[in-house]
């Protein structure tokens, strides 16, 4: 059984009951640094609860390069590993150790069965659902951002050679129009150039500082 120091983590995350069907049902597993705690294409029946130390959620190209989606910290879970459990498919991400962790395993059928039945379990995972997808929005907005920061500012560097002039009267709308994006994100990445004094920005121009 595991002990009540142990569950400390979600102790204010689920209620008096559940912590004590956990204590009775689930086990605890030591991962090592480095340790890989889920791999793709393995069939999972237990579902991990971080108790301490981090773990780096991963999803791999077919050319063996992986991403990095989310790193879970104590008091989490990762929802691939729910929604691979749920569906009763094969682990679609591969979850490594980022240092010394420990994990409480439970069986897949006690969170189908507490889904349905505790009001705290079933929040839990709906909130750990949530939580992981605005993590992975934002794994997405970064990497589109770095990309379209190298796009924007070669179409500035472009446009200066075209017109040699260091100052182009063009307002940020166009910009995204041109780039096919939102106005919203060029605003942030030209505030970002910026900062990175390589810009200039006024009312309607911009003035490349470095090119």
């Amino acid at each position: 059984m595991i002990s009540k120091d142990t569950l400390q983590p979600f102790n204010n995350l689920f209620d008096s009951e559940l912590l004590q069907k956990i204590s009775e049902v689930a086990s605890i597993m030591l991962f090592d640094k480095n340790d890989i705690i889920i791999d793709i294409g393995e069939s999972l029946k237990q579902i991990p609860l971080l108790i301490n130390g981090n773990i780096k959620v991963f999803r791999e190209d077919k050319n063996g390069e992986e991403l990095l989606l989310y790193v879970l910290e104590s008091g989490n879970t990762c929802a691939m590993s729910l929604t691979c459990c749920m569906a009763k498919s094969a682990s679609k991400i591969r979850a490594v150790a980022d240092e010394n962790t420990s994990v409480i395993m439970i069986p897949l059928k006690y969170m189908q069965l507490w889904f349905n039945t505790n009001h705290s379990w079933r929040n839990f995972i709906l909130e750990s659902y949530q939580e992981r997808f605005d993590e992975m929005l934002e794994t997405i907005d970064s990497i589109a951002f770095l990309k379209m920061d190298a796009r924007l500012y070669k179409y500035l560097t472009d446009k200066v050679k075209l017109t040699a002039s260091s100052t182009l009267n063009i307002t940020h709308q166009e910009i995204s129009e041109d780039l096919h994006t939102s106005r919203v994100v060029i605003s942030r990445l030209l505030k970002q150039i910026e900062n990175e004094e390589k810009i200039k920005l006024g009312r309607h121009k911009i003035e490349i500082l470095k090119f």
